[in-house]
């Protein structure tokens, strides 16, 4: 069984915007800001003509729409929220980088439109890093439905018992000891494993390999357990046939019983 991993190197545009708006509605309530709703949507006689990403207070009553840019705001950006926020009835607030130059700066002082700076190394730690961890969370996910799926329904002795040794010890030295090897020889035997494709080459930490191994020893159990209910189905099989066949011979005697009765009745009369 295949599962297709992500690349965790790409971030498209509107990934990145939506990472952005997590972090900074994270913010603006750590700051003290109250997030009343978000993607509000601006509306004139009952037609929207745009979106603000945020409604908030500030703890006072004061009521903010807010713009949430994933970069700098420029002169743009400062027009689209400021007219939002006449619209609305509030006051505009911006959360971005930083300005895109001086133009949008002086913009935003003039029309009294309140800009939260977050630090580039803030951003590009909260957005682009939760977009990784993710993914990387995904791929560990697929590796270990790969092993399951994976991992050879028929495994040799010897080495089912390195699995189970594996599964049950704490450290390397104690598996090793529960087979009575020394480290290196139960090492070589881990090694020949993963040349063979029972474990898989990136296993390196103990704690992994443990992991794998309690991994195929449940999925061993729950195959054992599947089989035990396969033997059951066809057991009940068997026996509701059985019943069949019988309640059909009881049928025939009791037909058989039936006839010998009439015919003693009209040899009596």
């Amino acid at each position: 069984m295949n599962f297709e991993k992500k690349s965790t190197k790409t971030f498209s545009s509107s990934r990145r915007w939506l990472s952005s708006e997590r972090v900074a509605v994270k913010v603006l309530e750590e700051i003290g800001y109250n997030v009343l709703d978000v993607r509000k949507k601006v509306v004139i006689n009952d037609t929207v003509v745009g979106e603000v990403d945020a409604i908030v207070d500030d703890g006072s009553g004061q009521l903010y729409a807010v713009e949430i840019k994933a970069g700098k705001v420029d002169v743009s950006g400062i027009r689209q929220a400021y007219v939002n926020s006449i619209i609305l009835g509030i006051k505009p607030l911006v959360m971005c980088k930083g300005f895109a130059d001086d133009a949008a700066k002086e913009l935003a002082e003039k029309l009294g439109v309140k800009v939260i700076q977050l630090s580039d190394v803030f951003l590009v730690e909260s957005e682009e890093l939760e977009l990784i961890f993710r993914e990387v969370i995904e791929d560990a996910i697929v590796d270990y439905f790969e092993i399951f799926y994976g991992i050879p329904h028929t495994i040799s002795s010897d080495y089912l018992e390195i699995l189970k040794a594996l599964a049950t010890s704490i450290t390397i030295d104690e598996a090793a000891e529960k087979l009575k090897l020394d480290v290196h020889s139960f090492m070589k035997k881990v090694e020949e494993m993963r040349n063979n494709g029972i474990l898989p080459k990136w296993a390196k930490r103990y704690t992994t390999l443990k992991r794998i191994a309690q991994l195929y020893i449940q999925r061993q159990s729950i195959a054992g357990i599947l089989e035990d209910i396969s033997r059951l189905y066809e057991s009940l099989k068997s026996i509701t046939q059985q019943l069949n066949q019988l309640t059909q011979t009881l049928s025939n005697i009791n037909k058989q019983v039936t006839k010998i009765q009439t015919s003693l009745q009209q040899t009596s009369a």
